[in-house]
């Protein structure tokens, strides 16, 4: 496995000349585009890496995984579901256009960002200082990584920038469904896109996943439906609008970031971890799909 993910690694590093890093926060571009790393660890606790493995990047959107399974925990899954839908938007992560024009009124789906604003404003706390550190705590815990910690720049630059997502935020307030603060709920949100990770850490949220909500110790997190469900919309939603033809490709539930991260599931199996900071058009890690979709034809471990 370790020369396999070696040889894939140095087949793909040239496909990263094809995509770009996101531009529009800034504190992203500076990232290096020619980066490629995988971090895979198995049941039987084996972990193979190669490349960039190592490199720190912000989760982005792999934080919306995470924070949905929260938002369940603290509200249940029919309040959850009757503030943002399940079904695959057809239109850009960032796109503003369906929250006006469709008959639904609620974001599509939780992974992209006006349904993931929604699911931040249901983190419960004392405050935005508690609610925040309650999401990173729980992230530390699923991916039993205790260093976890913001990225404050990144943060800041977020937060400068992210004039699309205030106004899907008030958008949203205006329509009923943010119950709370929309500040609060964009700050927690810019601040669980900004967390530092390694593909070590998406793995282990991939393997968390493939557990059905269970710790390495037999600890159970989340329930078994509460894991299906986040798996489920990942394959429908987790690649934003061409998670159709990631599913045909790859064939795992899976989930991006613009920070280059791609975390997949191989159900009772394992969890991979991608980074690859170049980006496609969809604002998915171009190498790092190249890259899985090898993985899964030399493994044979899609799921459908």
């Amino acid at each position: 496995m370790q020369e396999l993910l070696k040889k894939l690694v140095e087949k793909h590093r040239q496909t990263t000349n094809l995509g770009k890093v996101a531009n529009y926060i800034p504190e992203l571009e500076k990232t290096n585009p020619k980066d490629l790393g995988i971090y895979i660890i198995d049941n039987d606790g084996n972990e193979y890496f190669a490349g960039e493995y190592n490199n720190k990047f912000t989760v982005q959107s792999i934080s919306k995984v995470v924070a949905l399974m929260l938002a369940i925990l603290d509200n249940g899954e029919d309040y959850v579901f009757s503030k943002v839908g399940m079904d695959p938007s057809g239109d850009p992560f960032n796109s503003i256009r369906k929250l006006e024009t469709s008959s639904r009124r609620k974001p599509y789906n939780p992974m992209i960002n006006a349904g993931a604003i929604v699911v931040s404003s249901m983190i419960k706390g004392n405050d935005v200082k508690d609610k925040f550190n309650r999401l990173l705590e729980f992230f530390k815990k699923i991916t039993e990584d205790p260093t976890l910690e913001l990225n404050p720049k990144v943060y800041l630059s977020e937060s400068e920038t992210g004039n699309k997502n205030r106004a899907m935020g008030y958008y949203l307030k205006d329509e009923g469904i943010i119950s709370g603060n929309v500040e609060e709920a964009l700050e927690i949100y810019f601040k669980q896109c900004s967390i530092d990770v390694t593909a070590k850490t998406i793995a282990k949220l991939g393997l968390f996943l493939a557990n059905e909500g269970q710790l390495s110790n037999g600890e159970q997190v989340v329930s078994n439906r509460v894991s299906r469900i986040v798996k489920t919309l990942m394959v429908t939603c987790g690649m934003y609008d061409n998670s159709g033809e990631f599913a045909v490709r790859v064939g795992l539930p899976s989930k991006s970031g613009v920070g280059g991260g791609i975390v997949s599931v191989v159900p009772h199996k394992m969890g991979i971890g991608i980074y690859s900071p170049a980006l496609d058009q969809k604002g998915n890690p171009l190498a790092g799909i190249y890259l899985l979709e090898d993985l899964c034809n030399e493994l044979k471990c899609r799921i459908f």
